[in-house]
């Protein structure tokens, strides 16, 4: 998939993947038979306690979505008792002089759309969001570590501000997008894929334009912050004191989220 003409697209759920969280209970439905003399009054089954039930997490079930309790946002896929949301990225973690720069992009911003809010954590997506049935996480993941065993670690720049949605159009992002390092990104991206192919799951777009996203906010507002108000962004992050330093960034590790799991791959 390219990106769109007027905004780029990000591989993320709309409902975003730090609210995926799959943890819950299972329960195995009745298949409508019984012994020949047994009283269908035995094969009764009464529902069990909370309070026994919640003596052992970590099964497949999920909670239900409720899209007010993260900010409006809706899932990209139906929950369905046992898949878990996961998706491969690099972490950035955020200095303050990082966060004094969005202290000076978000306001301007909101002038043209006061609805967009901060990200709560930094990072460069190397997938899509995509499903993985609980049992495969571990394999998932050790797959992943397999191939990024022998990826060396790596510079890369994000300075280049950039609107983006989601798929569905349902997310508008603002970004920064990466100006050197794209070679590496693409390397990992292959890396990644290739363990993606193995499960049968969704690669990652064609075209990538790897970034890093500042804020967001619900619907499409590319109509507001391109043009006049992303040049303005630009001009803010061109002339801010060491951006140069400040945006150009040491690649040490790939990180997966699936559900509530976080797992760290190490670059050599």
């Amino acid at each position: 998939m390219r990106p769109h003409e007027r905004g780029a697209l990000v591989g993320y759920s709309s409902s975003g993947s730090e609210d995926e969280s799959e943890d819950g209970r299972q329960t195995r439905p009745e298949d409508g038979s019984h012994r020949r003399g047994q009283s269908p009054l035995h094969r009764q089954r009464f529902p069990v306690p909370d309070s026994v039930l919640n003596m052992f997490p970590g099964t497949e079930e999920g909670p239900e979505d409720d899209s007010t309790k993260h900010g409006g946002r809706v899932r990209t896929f139906p929950h369905e008792r046992g898949n878990w949301a996961t998706h491969v990225y690099v972490p950035y973690e955020a200095k303050e002089e990082f966060l004094d720069l969005l202290e000076v992009l978000l306001p301007h911003a909101q002038t043209y759309v006061p609805r967009l809010v901060r990200m709560e954590a930094f990072h460069l997506s190397l997938s899509q969001s995509v499903v993985l049935r609980h049992h495969w996480i571990l394999p998932f993941v050790q797959a992943l570590k397999a191939r990024m065993a022998s990826f060396q670690r790596f510079f890369f720049t994000a300075n280049q501000v950039k609107i983006y949605t989601n798929q569905e159009k349902t997310r508008t992002f603002i970004g920064l997008e990466v100006t050197s390092g794209h070679a590496q990104f693409l390397d990992l991206v292959s890396e990644v894929d290739r363990v993606m192919e193995e499960f049968d799951l969704t690669t990652f777009y064609q075209d990538p334009s790897f970034h890093l996203s500042l804020a967001w906010c619900v619907g499409d507002a590319r109509l507001q912050l391109e043009g006049q108000c992303l040049q303005e962004l630009q001009a803010i992050v061109d002339g801010f004191e060491d951006a140069e330093v400040l945006l150009r960034v040491h690649t040490e590790q790939v990180r997966c989220k699936s559900g509530n799991k976080f797992f760290s791959m190490p670059l050599k």
